[in-house]
């Protein structure tokens, strides 16, 4: 099945690519010709215009030559060869770029849709701060904050307020469950949890004030 994202290879350089790999194989050999474009269409089950423009590929990599009124002459099986592999290897990349905007795009859907989540529960927890301890709030760091620069393990956050950081806001980013090496920034928004006595002690601590 195909990857979602993933361009379909025009009908015309299909069928010039079958084309090349019946030269290359020996089924139409150098100085022979082969049908007209009508036949190739009827052969093909397209317009003569798709064959036109699958020919012209081919002629410009000297694999064929069309003349109007005697066909199409077979002219080197070795460019056919070349222009097999120039073309796969063209479709291959192509390919692979667009999977890679596919899933670029995708991971920023998610986390757009984590980071509109994660507003929903801070709105929440600033409504129910009082009734449940597990509801996330957001501080933020001041520009001259004592803990930016520092781990999380060297703060001791966990151990100056009994504060659970969960996640950090910075910039767009979001980073879930930060581990003790995570080093605080300015302006990173701490996502934390806990009751509410033990949040009014994480905000003394973020001002330096215990």
């Amino acid at each position: 099945m195909e990857k979602e994202g993933r361009v379909k290879v025009p009908r015309y350089k299909q069928i010039a690519l079958d084309i090349a790999s019946r030269i290359a194989n020996g089924e139409f050999p150098e100085g022979s010709k082969i049908f007209g474009r009508s036949s190739m269409a009827g052969e093909y089950n397209v317009s003569p215009e798709t064959i036109r423009r699958a020919i012209i590929l081919l002629e410009d990599m000297d694999v064929v030559q069309a003349t109007l009124g005697s066909g199409v002459q077979i002219r080197s099986k070795e460019n056919a060869h070349r222009y097999m592999e120039s073309s796969q290897s063209k479709e291959s990349i192509s390919s692979l770029r667009e999977e890679v905007v596919s899933l670029l795009e995708q991971k920023k859907n998610i986390e757009n849709e984590i980071m509109e989540i994660i507003d929903k529960i801070i709105d929440y927890s600033e409504r129910l701060k009082n009734t449940n301890p597990m509801n996330p709030v957001e501080m933020a760091l001041q520009e001259d904050s004592h803990l930016i620069g520092k781990t999380i393990s060297e703060s001791k956050f966990f151990q100056k307020t009994g504060a659970t950081i969960i996640g950090i806001r910075r910039d767009k980013e979001l980073i879930l469950t930060p581990g003790p090496q995570l080093q605080f920034h300015k302006n990173d928004k701490l996502l934390l949890v806990g009751s509410s006595e033990i949040i009014e002690i994480a905000k003394k601590y973020l001002k330096n004030e215990i």
